[in-house]
């Protein structure tokens, strides 16, 4: 998405025109940002899940994981989109997961170690731009842009904005950076360099069913990760969210208006953090808005590349992504409920995406 994007601004300021593929993209892009106290405190008391017979006795701990036990669950909401329904029941292995978002630390220690190149910092490739001006085609990424006033702002082209330079390392541009966001999720990733990360730590991203089986934490069909009450009636704010009118009028009230370092909110029942809100999460699933209604009912791989599609942009293979960001709030968007689903081209990267891993007991 993040390179088709690209390709239509840089086709646009060639010119002189907005191509109509890029305003395609760029409200896909919209759709993902809308359908967007210490640290470790559980707060929301939920209920502890049983094993199920034959569950695996929980093995030692990896660094920085939590053990999801396996189980049924319901999986999906009724009350979202046509792609969150039917809820059904799925069954899930037992497995680890990162307790926080990949941060920028943990990801600066991979490019240290094996000299990996993000997709955002590489020149794109001109046989995938036909026609585009050669000086146009420049590493960069999208990001989050909110106009001065409502006023001015009529679409998602005047809230998303290609900026040149724009990496993991500078996530809002070449005078941006990451000193002092070093416990901040890494963002600016594409599906490709969550992948790669994944399998030089010695694991690898969730499924779709494991995701929302971890985020849910061990509460039965509930709205939301913590329970069943919006995030505006709770005391404080359970997850990093946007508050506020959207895309100009963020208040912050949460103490963030953009990321957070991870663990700033409370865990949920397993232990873990920002299962809600704060950044995009990618999952390994291809997307498919109908999986649902035939998906296996036990430990669900997602559908086969050739049987991904968006009806938003047909033809365009998306890859799933969970748990909505600090651009999401209930009053337009569900994206940082558990039960809700979004999705994204492999090669996006975003400044409110990021990801973490998990690992299959042994």
């Amino acid at each position: 998405m993040e390179r088709d994007a690209a390709k239509g601004v840089r086709e646009d300021q060639g010119q002189g025109r907005l191509a109509i593929g890029t305003f395609r993209i760029a409200l896909a892009l919209l759709v993902a940002a809308a359908l967007a106290a210490g640290a470790g405190l559980r707060w929301f008391s939920p209920r502890a899940p049983k094993a199920e017979p034959g569950t695996p006795a929980q093995p030692d701990a990896p660094p920085g994981m939590a053990w999801i036990p396996g189980g049924t669950f319901q999986m999906g909401d009724g009350t979202l989109r046509s792609d969150s329904r039917p809820v059904h029941a799925i069954r899930v292995d037992g497995f680890w997961m990162d307790t926080t978002a990949v941060t920028n630390e943990a990801f600066a220690r991979f490019v240290a170690a094996t000299g990996y190149i993000t997709v955002a910092e590489r020149v794109p490739d001109a046989k995938d731009f036909p026609g585009a001006d050669p000086e146009t085609l420049v590493p960069g990424a999208l990001v989050f842009t909110p106009p001065e006033t409502a006023k001015t702002c009529c679409g998602p082209m005047d809230w998303w904005r290609f900026v040149p330079g724009a990496n993991w390392r500078r996530p809002q541009g070449p005078a941006s950076g990451i000193a002092g966001l070093e416990r901040h999720p890494v963002v600016q990733v594409c599906w490709e360099d969550a992948q790669a990360y994944a399998a030089w730590a010695g694991k690898r991203l969730p499924t779709e069913a494991e995701w929302e089986c971890a985020a849910r934490g061990g509460l039965d069909r509930q709205p939301y990760a913590w329970g069943a009450r919006p995030p505006e009636q709770l005391k404080r704010w359970p997850a990093n969210l946007w508050q506020g009118t959207f895309p100009s009028g963020g208040k912050a009230e949460d103490g963030f208006a953009g990321t957070a370092p991870v663990g700033s909110f409370p865990a949920n029942g397993y232990g873990l953090f920002d299962m809600s809100g704060n950044v995009w999460q990618w999952c390994a699933d291809w997307y498919a808005p109908d999986y649902y209604a035939h998906a296996p009912s036990e430990n669900p791989p997602g559908p086969p590349r050739s049987e991904a599609y968006d009806p938003d942009e047909p033809g365009v293979k998306k890859r799933v992504m969970r748990g909505g960001s600090f651009l999401c709030h209930d009053s337009y968007c569900s994206g940082y409920r558990p039960g809700a689903r979004m999705k994204s081209t492999p090669d996006t990267a975003l400044c409110h995406t990021g990801f973490r891993c998990v690992k299959s007991a042994e």
